[in-house]
């Protein structure tokens, strides 16, 4: 499932030349789409594919109503003095820079209900948290991938892989991650965010990322979500 950030009354982060995020993120996503499912090895979902407003919670539940294999949110954020892309998974904030970012990001939460055998309460206790253990597992090995191959075509924020408690990482059972494309509040990435040709070397970056996880994640096929 991919994730274009914000949308509608939501215009996310708006740029020195009045680039709004939710613009951005969206023709991203598109090209990403385009790209997966022109490899024939994925099956791909979006959250949203027009400028409409969906609460953080309910992107969340629409990859777990599709039983996706991984989420991917895409955003292009701003923060002073920051440049490139970065990646971040679900944690409690590895420094200012992603407490800043999650802070600013989680404008709702809301917690979702998992399908659990009906077994005791401490039975269920321990098979969520190994559901979350794995899934965290999942989530860095696709940070790792995909660090390795953006880093090939876009500049890269330093500490590459952050991680922060975005709402829209929280689904116990997907492995998902949210990657910043760069920052609108810097000259340079609104610039290459706003060319088309730039858009689609990030996609094919992330193209290679996902077809790299679900190889050794070892599933044919996959729903993937993005935001």
């Amino acid at each position: 499932v991919l994730d274009p950030g914000h949308g509608g009354r939501d215009p996310g982060t708006i740029g020195g030349q009045g680039t709004q995020e939710k613009r951005i993120v969206l023709a991203a996503a598109e090209e990403l789409k385009r790209q997966l499912e022109a490899g024939g090895r994925c099956r791909v979902a979006m959250t949203r594919s027009t400028d409409r407003f969906i609460p953080l919670g309910d992107r969340v539940d629409f990859a777990r109503r599709r039983e996706a294999a991984l989420f991917v949110s895409l955003h292009a954020d701003s923060a002073p003095g920051a440049r490139g892309a970065s990646v971040y998974t679900l944690g409690e904030g590895s420094d200012p820079l992603a407490l800043a970012l999650a802070r600013r990001e989680n404008l709702a939460d809301r917690a979702g209900g998992l399908r659990l055998p009906s077994v005791p309460p401490e039975v269920q206790a321990i098979l969520l948290s190994l559901m979350r253990a794995e899934t965290r597992a999942g989530s860095a090995r696709m940070a790792r991938q995909v660090v390795n191959e953006l880093g090939q075509d876009v500049p890269l924020l330093p500490n590459t892989h952050r991680q922060a408690g975005f709402v829209v990482l929280k689904a116990p059972e997907i492995p998902s991650v949210l990657v910043e494309m760069g920052f609108l509040s810097n000259v340079q990435d609104e610039a290459a965010l706003r060319r088309p040709e730039h858009r689609a070397r990030v996609a094919r970056a992330m193209t290679r990322a996902i077809h790299g996880w679900l190889a050794r994640a070892g599933q044919p096929e996959a729903l993937a979500a993005t935001g």
